[in-house]
């Protein structure tokens, strides 16, 4: 994969819109999922506990699960499947991947690629469909472990369905992921990261910051700065050199999100920086959203609760932090939640009061190394054990307990 990572990149562009830096810095987290992976032998390794009674040892082994199947979405067709393929296959499980049928392209040309690694003809295993398709996975009988990432309704409906067919289930929902910007932030840095966060890759990522909420004196330095951001960010085609932002996945996506725009306005929310009905010269065809800013979001309104997944941020302002932590943990999801600060004390009491599975701390995508789970709260996780690292070790084996008796007078026959 590193050999081809800008075909597989330019794949990822052209079919999933995002620039040509976005997908290679995507397919560097598919890489350090294999590295990780590789470790199996140390990660895997079991317990062994000698004498727990006179002749008698105790052994916990792992086990492979069997087959297992990732259904993937669109947004990242190149990483998301290795957040669990490599760990699937080092615990000796075989593997089905289901790319989202949005963007079958970059998975078809890196398939051509584990081909060449040799595994034996079964272990690794791609099919291609839609709704089907993934009720064919979640019934199979032969099928033991799912894996999802995609909506909240979406994962809702994969884990009932395959957890009552008695498979293990890992199923990441949506997000609606706030950043909270004290008055003693760094306004330029938090800024520049907040604007990448909420309108890299477009806005369709699960951790991308969806509600600045300001605190006190914060509010007006942060809109002026962040609406500069929004209007000065270059749009295009994600090939062409200076564009930061490429367009949305289609012609639904895109009036989905124009719509929502539309309602956040009806609910009183002003548009200073609107991004609807943008054209591209020479691309007037693409599915192209400006960014979008939405000020004077009222908490509890629609369109604070829905996630928009576009190059949309809404802007909210309380007085104090304990409102602003308040105002976190009364969402739904619980992907991520962010915190723009000096002050360590704020930062440590958010660290631990934040309701969200994936905290940062002046970082706009708390985007965890392979090495950790990649967490998620409420409703934007359902199961147990999360995709990335021990989790999914955890995930991909199961526990063998042994007890064995070896009575001394057996040994003295040797």
């Amino acid at each position: 994969m590193r050999e081809n990572g800008d075909e597989i990149a330019k794949l990822i562009t052209d079919e999933c819109g995002k620039t040509f830096e976005e997908a290679k810095a995507e397919m560097v987290r598919a890489y350090e999922n294999v590295e990780v992976a590789c470790g199996m032998p140390h990660m895997g390794k079991g317990e062994f506990v000698e004498d727990i009674a006179p002749g008698i040892d105790e052994i916990m082994i792992r086990q492979p699960v069997g087959v297992c199947a990732t259904i993937s979405p669109f947004n990242f067709p190149g990483m998301i499947p290795f957040w669990y393929l490599p760990y699937a296959l080092a615990a000796g499980n075989t593997y089905i991947v289901k790319p989202s049928e949005k963007v079958p392209m970059t998975m078809q040309f890196i398939f051509k690629l584990i081909e060449q690694v040799g595994f034996p003809k079964g272990v690794v295993n791609m099919v291609n469909g839609a709704k089907e398709a993934v009720d064919g996975i979640l019934e199979h009988p032969a099928i033991r472990a799912i894996t999802f990432v995609g909506s909240t309704s979406v994962a809702k409906y994969i884990y009932a369905t395959a957890a009552s067919y008695g498979k293990r289930v890992q199923a990441q929902g949506g997000a609606k992921n706030p950043v909270i910007i004290l008055p003693d932030a760094d306004m330029e840095m938090a800024t520049k990261i907040v604007a990448d966060s909420a309108f890299g890759c477009a806005g369709q990522r699960c951790l991308a910051v969806s509600l600045a909420v300001t605190v006190g004196e914060s509010k007006n330095e942060f809109a002026e700065l962040i609406c500069d951001a929004a209007s000065s960010r270059v749009v295009g085609y994600g090939m062409d050199s200076g564009v930061q932002m490429g367009p949305v996945i289609n012609q639904a996506s895109r009036q989905r999100i124009e719509q929502l725009i539309g309602l956040g306005a009806q609910e009183g929310a002003g548009v200073p920086v609107d991004g609807r009905g943008t054209k591209i010269k020479g691309y007037e065809g693409g599915f192209f959203v400006r960014p979008t800013i939405l000020s004077e979001v009222q908490p509890g309104s629609e369109i604070a609760r829905t996630e928009i997944f576009g190059p949309v941020l809404s802007l909210m302002h309380v007085n104090t932090i304990d409102e602003a932590i308040q105002l976190v943990n009364s969402g739904q999801y619980g992907n991520q939640a962010s915190l723009f600060t000096t002050s360590g004390n704020a930062a440590r009491r958010f660290r631990y009061e934040a309701e969200a599975g994936n905290i940062g701390i002046n970082i706009g995508v708390a985007a965890p190394m392979a090495f950790f789970p990649f967490s998620g709260w409420k409703e934007s996780f359902f199961g147990d054990m999360h995709g990335q690292g021990m989790d999914a070790v955890e995930f991909f084996t199961q526990k063998k307990v042994v007890v064995e008796r070896w009575p001394k007078e057996w040994t003295r026959k040797f």
